[in-house]
């Protein structure tokens, strides 16, 4: 029996995956997360073969729970679920080591064939996909000067735009509070801002939170 952990922070969304998920006799779901602290938690416990992470959560984005199961938990291929056509989601998803990757619209159709393809470790992209994919490849051979965001810088903004201090952001991470400024500043730095408005106005942009 494969087992398959759903990590979604709106029930209904996680009810149709599973009911999707259980359609197979060979397949189980395992467990559910609402946030992605608590997915990284349940991951490290169940040690499912597949976990399906919506890159919008709450606490710890998906980008920061792909990066923590391919660095403790390798075994575990992920598949990112996201209900926003974005090349930059896109590009990071890749960085942080993801091999499955879905828009919310299309799980109806795909999310079985994902699965399957997962199960034999081989990647699973849509057609759509694919195409933001060359896109955003050719879009930054003409254009270097793009930056992107480090995970960890982007974990440290998304809390800050969610509310958090410096400390609370270094608890949840596991960072010192001079690594949390350290990280804050370098973001900023790399994005042009000087506020905290500014950070979560990009946050929101990201759909790292929600507007």
């Amino acid at each position: 029996m494969k087992q398959i952990l759903i990590a979604d922070d709106h029930e209904v969304v996680r009810s149709g995956l599973r009911a999707i998920v259980e359609s197979r006799a060979d397949w189980a779901v395992s467990g559910e997360a609402s946030d992605g602290r608590a997915a990284v938690a349940m991951i490290r416990e169940l040690k499912p073969d597949i976990a399906i992470i919506d890159y919008s959560m709450p606490v710890l984005n998906g980008l920061e729970v792909s990066r923590q199961i391919k660095l403790h938990h390798p075994r575990t291929e992920v598949l990112i679920l996201t209900m926003h056509e974005s090349n930059e989601i896109l590009t990071e998803s890749l960085l942080a080591g993801v091999r499955g990757f879905l828009l919310k619209s299309d799980a109806r159709h795909h999310l079985i064939a994902a699965i399957d393809a997962l199960l034999n470790h081989r990647p699973y992209f849509t057609g759509v996909v694919v195409e933001k994919l060359l896109h955003d490849y050719l879009a930054s051979k003409k254009d270097k000067s793009k930056v992107l965001l480090s995970l960890r810088e982007q974990n440290v903004v998304q809390l800050i735009a969610e509310g958090h201090t410096n400390k609370s952001v270094g608890t949840v991470l596991n960072l010192s509070v001079k690594t949390v400024e350290a990280h804050r500043a370098s973001a900023m730095r790399k994005l042009g801002v000087s506020s905290t408005a500014e950070l979560v106005r990009y946050a929101i942009r990201m759909k790292l939170i929600g507007p």
